[in-house]
């Protein structure tokens, strides 16, 4: 089936429930307006549509391979990102001081979205140089900065994040990959990462890799880190390139999915060292890497978005064509009806869709916080965005990531036994989709980060900032009497309640039992994933009844996805709730009978 970009969707739900328009209107972009918006919107929606969803499928059945050390990327990918490049993409929310366009944030998310639902395995490179940018121009020198960000911020050059190594994985106090002082301020650097995407490629010229090694006299654990840049080759003094670097992909990944973006095993120091420069302050690397892992988590999730769309409008394609089954309402003994009109399919169908708009609404809301963190002129209005974006990180990296998979199964079983043919396609989607609850700090560890550093945030206060916003949602929708909402408002304040007193337990319990606050930490985060997006939802379904600019959205159609949402899925923060408070009784247990032998 061909992929196409939910326009209309992506525009609603920036406005009507993210709020775009306040950066508009606040003149926080000057040279922007919601007509211009609307133009790249539909520009980056054609790229996607035509140069990126074509070649999903060789990027699945042909994947990348590794022939004689070099990596030979799936037909149509390496001329679709010089497309890319030409067209601007790469600079578009860079700063303009550095090269770029200076974009919304917000904007840049709902773009990201397009490259992932056309092309995961292709949206994964951009991701990652990105991230790659930010840590550059938080931490990195001047000189760093002149020589590597403008060619990373076009695209001419991309960029990998090397962190994980085979003992470390997620705990970062284990790395070993070593840098050694060469008293040039250069850098030697040995070592292996495993994990890589993209650490190979044909793609471009150059590949910038941000590396976390350890100094020789640097202390034990994660204050020992420090992080460097270290390029595939040495760019000469005029910018040219120079002498190939000493790093090396060793082998690309088998994996589950993604089979078309390079996951490479690299190895430093072959021929005896790679040659890196240091970024930011020595053992700083920690904090380097967090700029980076929070660009990236939110990318994360804008993919759970992505995968979670395409594989909703081929389910829905699928279920318009495929009859089976006799009619409900009787008639000729071998007629059949299109599986649409079983009510089982159309509940699943409805499923896909009210989850996949719930996590696009949690995803853009965190992206415009991000935006208004950046740009509002009152420095407390910064404070509190910044500290909302925090909040909602986690979020938006753990149940959109979980709402990509969910719905992508739930693709499957509407397709049935076709589902799990490889030919239909059905079954890529959650192949693909299956890595993003895992990379970029897995989705526990996002539970355990909500929960001990942000519910905690500004002393609790940007928690209850934003319950009250949900609540004040939940009385909207309460006050406005609309049929078509049904039980909407009801379900809101039965699940936000359970919010706001999950939240209560769990920061008595950091103060007191630490243990019991971590084991609740998932369900938490999941029920606070359909509060947020249940009352997101709710607040896009008042708009519409209350007119304005749709952008060609159908008011009934947002109105049915709040409801559903609402009323036949949010009843899982009930048990939620009681998995917050109770899971420690039998996690505290579980620990020692498992681990028995």
């Amino acid at each position: 089936m061909t992929y196409r970009v939910p326009v209309a969707d992506i525009a609603f739900t920036l406005d009507h429930i993210a709020g775009f328009s306040r950066l508009i209107d606040g003149g926080l972009f000057e040279d922007l307006d919601m007509d211009t918006a609307r133009a790249i919107l539909e520009e980056a929606a054609r790229f996607a549509n035509e140069e990126l969803a074509p070649i999903n499928r060789a990027g699945d059945t042909q994947g990348a391979r590794l022939v004689d050390g070099k990596v030979v990327m799936p037909e149509g990918f390496t001329e679709a990102y010089r497309k890319w490049v030409e067209a601007g993409w790469g600079s578009f929310t860079a700063p303009k001081e550095h090269g770029g366009q200076g974009l919304p944030v917000s904007l840049g998310m709902a773009v990201a979205e397009m490259w992932h639902g056309a092309n995961m395995a292709f949206g994964l490179n951009p991701l990652l140089t990105q991230a790659g940018v930010h840590a550059l121009i938080a931490h990195g020198s001047e000189p760093l900065q002149t020589q590597y960000l403008p060619k990373l911020i076009s695209g001419e050059w991309t960029g990998s994040m090397q962190l994980t190594e085979p003992q470390a994985g997620s705990d970062l106090r284990f790395l070993k990959t070593r840098a050694t002082p060469v008293g040039d301020g250069t850098y030697k650097l040995t070592g292996t990462k495993i994990f890589i995407t993209y650490g190979e490629h044909p793609m471009t010229d150059n590949i910038i890799h941000l590396v976390l090694a350890r100094m020789p006299d640097a202390p034990f654990g994660t204050k020992g880190i420090s992080l460097f840049v270290v390029p595939k080759f040495i760019p000469n003094a005029d910018g040219s390139l120079g002498e190939r670097n000493d790093v090396m992909a060793a082998k690309l990944e088998h994996k589950l999915g993604i089979h078309g973006s390079p996951t490479c095993v690299m190895n430093f120091g072959d021929r005896g060292g790679a040659t890196g420069w240091l970024v930011g302050e020595p053992n700083g690397g920690l904090k380097a890497m967090f700029t980076m892992m929070n660009e990236a988590r939110l990318g994360v999730g804008i993919q759970g978005v992505g995968i979670g769309e395409r594989a909703f409008q081929q389910a829905l394609d699928y279920a318009r064509d495929r009859r089976q089954g006799a009619p409900e309402s009787g008639g000729a003994a071998d007629a059949s009806v299109a599986i649409i009109e079983h009510p089982d399919v159309v509940r699943m169908l409805l499923n896909m869709k009210s989850k996949t708009s719930a996590a696009r609404a949690i995803a853009y809301t965190t992206s415009v916080a991000i935006d208004i963190s950046h740009r509002a002129a009152d420095a407390s209005e910064r404070k509190r965005a910044a500290n909302e974006a925090a909040l909602l990180t986690p979020i938006a990296k753990a149940v959109s990531t979980d709402f990509g998979v969910e719905t992508a199964s739930e693709g499957i079983q509407v397709h049935g036994g076709m589902g799990f043919i490889e030919e239909t396609g059905a079954a890529q989607h959650y192949r693909d989709a299956r890595i993003a609850p895992i990379y970029e700090g897995t989705n526990g560890i996002q539970a355990i980060d909500l929960v001990t550093r942000k519910l905690p945030l500004a002393g609790g206060e940007t928690f209850r900032e934003f319950l009250a916003g949900l609540k004040e949602t939940a009385r909207e929708v309460a006050s406005s009497n609309d049929d078509g909402l049904g039980h909407t408002g009801e379900c809101l304040w039965e699940s936000i309640t359970a919010l706001e007193e999950t939240g209560g337990w769990l920061t008595r319990q950091l103060a007191e039992n630490r243990a019991a606050a971590l084991a609740g930490a998932t369900p938490f985060q999941r029920l606070f994933g359909f509060a947020a997006g249940g009352a997101l939802l709710a607040k896009g379904a008042l708009a519409a009844t209350r007119g304005g600019e749709s952008y060609g959205r159908n008011a009934e159609a947002v109105v049915l996805e709040a409801r559903h949402f609402a009323e036949s899925l949010m009843g899982e923060t009930s048990g939620l709730k009681h998995a917050v408070t109770h899971a420690h009784e039998t996690v505290e247990r579980g620990g020692a009978v498992l681990g028995e032998r």
